[in-house]
């Protein structure tokens, strides 16, 4: 690949190096300092960082693009103003950088394995992710989007060549929900973060479709964090910035951890797994099932690598919410 060069192209990555240098937290991930790829590159940017290059192949890929068609909370609103897969991924992305803004944090980093934290989820959101899973429990496999999220930037994009990350974003990537823990401050950020977005901007959403009303919110975490999204949300950074540059490390103070953790067991009950959502996501998730049965019977005629099961789970996966519906009706919907 021929790469243009110049005078400001030749002293770019020297520039920003001392700059990362001088004003980045020690906590921080430098730019050029990383773990590198998993395999060499040949496609380098004289101006961009390694950090800059990963933001853009997500941002470019057919799986973010995908992003906007699929289910955030609620499976085909009405109304234009629910949030999906993708404005929550862009909501997540400009919180986390601001919090890497203020504790001096790779903000390229953190941006990054934002962007590309939900790229691996199935259509209905976490309702056609426990689908999958159940279709492969019978196989002994089981199905977690975070895992997906990473096939899909290690294998699935650019016909099986992946977009080939740092090791950084991938790590970020993986370990942004479950059990594991990211290894950078930067990834770590965007795995509470992620918690911040999703439940405040899930309750919004709940309030405009009519599931919940604002008495109903449990009193005491909103007399902490605030009566709207915006508030409960500012409260939370502001103490994850100050307790974190105070701890060395990914810190809230309790009182507003618990608050969290209450809003967010307050949207599983009434929200998440709540009766409306049982009866709105029973079909799709029949849907999701079904589809899941019919590829492996016939992988033969999918794309890609691998045994039926792991052609068949790629194909599903990948789809969006209207795609998958579509797909149902022309195959195995009844006559």
């Amino acid at each position: 690949m021929t790469h243009r060069s110049g005078p400001v192209a030749e002293r770019f990555a020297s520039h920003i190096a001392s700059v990362e240098e001088a004003s980045l937290s020690p906590l921080a991930v430098r730019s050029y300092s990383g773990a590198g790829r998993l395999r060499p590159d040949d496609e380098d940017c004289s101006l961009r960082t390694p950090f800059q290059r990963d933001r853009d192949r997500i941002v470019h890929c057919k799986a973010f693009r995908r992003l906007k068609q699929k289910t955030q909370v609620f499976i085909a609103p009405q109304g234009d103003h629910f949030r999906t897969r993708l404005t929550h991924t862009l909501e997540v992305s400009g919180i986390a950088r601001g919090v890497a803004r203020a504790l001096r944090l790779n903000e390229d980093l953190a941006e990054a394995v934002a962007l590309g934290h939900d790229l691996g989820h199935a259509p209905f959101g976490h309702t056609g992710e426990e689908a999958i899973d159940r279709v492969l429990r019978r196989y002994d496999r089981r199905f977690r989007h975070n895992e997906h999220s990473l096939r899909i930037v290690d294998v699935l994009e650019h016909d099986g060549r992946g977009l080939n990350l740092t090791l950084e974003v991938r790590d970020g990537i993986l370990n942004h929900t479950g059990a594991g823990r990211p290894s950078t401050f930067e990834g770590g950020i965007v795995r509470l973060v992620d918690r911040f977005a999703y439940v405040n901007h899930d309750i919004d959403d709940a309030l405009r479709a009519g599931i919940l009303d604002e008495r109903q919110l449990p009193p005491e975490p909103v007399a902490l964090l605030g009566d709207t999204a915006s508030e409960r949300i500012d409260a939370l950074v502001h103490d994850l910035v100050e307790h974190s540059e105070t701890a060395g490390q990914v810190h809230q103070s309790q009182p507003m951890a618990e608050a969290l953790l209450a809003l967010r067991a307050f949207m599983f009950e009434n929200v998440y797994v709540g009766p409306i959502a049982r009866r709105e996501t029973s079909a799709a998730a029949d849907m999701v099932e079904a589809l899941l049965v019919h590829y492996i019977a016939a992988a033969d005629d999918l794309p890609g690598d691998g045994d039926d099961v792991t052609r068949a789970t790629d194909w599903v996966a990948g789809m969006t919410d209207r795609y998958c519906i579509r797909a149902y009706d022309e195959l195995l919907a009844p006559r």
